[in-house]
């Protein structure tokens, strides 16, 4: 089976620097957990890819279209064709009251946003910090070690991955997609209600409908609050009515025996 641009692949890799060995990228939760790369709130999972749309480095995405079903390959790519080569002139000295002074609190290996562009803080001292704005894996040759793990067919299939890439936190199954003709109907799952970004999330789900499977000219999103069911109330076990207690009723009263006399001598 080969691969073509807008294929539907999920893919399982573990990213690394060549030079290091250091793992920077993972689906895995495992080796997540193991290279402490787990943070809180991230999830760890196969990757959802649609063939050229570049959601990952081109030079992967390039090399989808080279690999097999569940065949592990090996991808190296050069500075040139990942994060590119490190620019001296993008290393900057700034002074730390300038940073305390917006609050910005420095800690050397940290990510920071500074004059709205993210640096990472190299080193501190003499009153200065050295800010690196360079990306930080430029200079850097990379190494992914993919499989593609599926290739997804059908129109439901591909929206209820498409929904999960923008709502990763809920699974797949919560979600009941309905088609009728030219209209998809999303049943949103409370639990979907109160995730931050929900409404961009929504958005970018009908876009990516409209894209990628355009015979579906209008995307509905369905939000129904439902009462929870309210318990029978309980049957009260019948009373038995009181049983007075019966006295013995009293022996009938006897008439005294007549007495008997002598007779007379």
């Amino acid at each position: 089976m080969t691969f073509q641009k807008t294929d539907f692949v999920v893919i399982n890799y573990s990213a690394k620097v060549k030079e290091t060995n250091e793992v920077f990228d993972t689906t895995y939760e495992d080796v997540a957990k193991k290279e402490h790369l787990h943070k809180e709130g991230e999830i760890h999972e196969p990757k959802l890819v649609v063939v050229g749309e570049g959601w990952v480095l081109k030079a992967l995405d390039d090399s989808l279209t080279t690999m097999e079903l569940n065949k592990p390959s090996t991808v190296e790519i050069s500075p040139e064709k990942g994060f590119g080569q490190r620019d001296p002139e993008k290393v900057k000295r700034v002074p730390l009251r300038q940073l305390l002074a917006k609050e910005i609190n420095p800690v050397i290996g940290a990510r920071i946003e500074y004059q709205g562009k993210m640096a990472s803080v190299r080193a501190i001292g003499a009153g200065r910090v050295l800010l690196d704005y360079n990306p930080p894996l430029a200079g850097k040759t990379l190494v992914y070690e993919v499989t593609i793990s599926k290739k997804i067919e059908s129109n439901e299939e591909k929206i209820a991955a498409l929904i999960h890439r923008r709502i990763p936190p809920v699974e797949e199954k919560q979600f009941t997609i309905t088609i009728q003709e030219k209209t998809l109907t999303i049943d949103m799952p409370e639990v979907a209600f109160y995730i931050e970004g929900i409404q961009i999330a929504k958005r970018g789900i009908a876009m990516d409908i409209q894209k990628f499977i355009p015979d579906l000219t209008e995307t509905k999103f369905v939000e129904a609050f439902k009462a929870e069911p309210k318990a029978a109330p309980a049957t009260p076990a019948p009373i038995e009515p009181a049983t007075t207690p019966t006295s013995p009723s009293p022996a009938p009263e006897q008439s005294p025996e007549p007495e008997t006399k002598a007779p007379p001598t």
